[in-house]
């Protein structure tokens, strides 16, 4: 059995007065794009929401062999937790649309078992998403409480790599890896 790495990326910074990118967010994007031109990648697996397609469009220029589709296993949607989550996330919890609740993560639990399962060989895949999305896959890697993902902030275009093992054991490669933005 050979060991699966998931590259997860938040997309692009979003225009403020549209779903597209702004023009930081290209930028961001194509800077991430020569970042992993290099990278073995097997899949991008994006978001069907705009902002996440754009961003894996751009992306497609630098991996112009790596085949690429939309992946509602990690489309933009808020884990809520089974367990009480501490005070201070208690309103932002209790004000999050019924269409956006992903009540006890099941959804993103889901998605963690599809893109984290080994097989024969290493496989390197891409997934383009959104912070709360990212932010589960590090909770699980960490083996953390489910509410612990409320804590975490993903920089648009920033990397995070989870390993994960034939065994099922997850381990968080890196969080959040910005070096190749330094230029915007």
């Amino acid at each position: 059995m050979a060991t699966t790495f998931v590259y997860l990326v938040r997309h692009g910074e979003q225009s403020p007065d549209s779903p597209a990118l702004s023009e930081l967010g290209r930028a961001q994007s194509h800077l991430l794009g020569e970042r992993l031109r290099t990278v073995p990648l097997s899949t991008v697996h994006h978001s069907p929401v705009p902002r996440a397609v754009e961003t894996t469009s751009i992306l497609a220029g630098y991996l112009p062999d790596v085949p690429r589709h939309a992946c509602d296993h990690v489309t933009d949607r808020v884990p809520m937790p089974r367990s009480d989550p501490p005070a201070r996330y208690a309103t932002f919890l209790r004000d999050v649309s019924t269409d956006e609740r992903d009540d006890g993560a099941a959804q993103l639990q889901a998605a963690v078992a599809y893109l984290g399962a080994t097989g024969e060989s290493d496989r390197h895949e891409l997934v383009v998403t959104h912070n709360f999305v990212v932010g589960w896959f590090v909770r699980h890697a960490l083996d953390a409480p489910e509410w612990r993902w409320l804590g975490l902030n993903q920089a648009n275009c920033g990397l995070t790599i989870v390993r994960f093992d034939p065994d099922g054991r997850a381990t968080l490669v890196c969080f959040n890896d910005t070096g190749h933005l330094t230029s915007v």
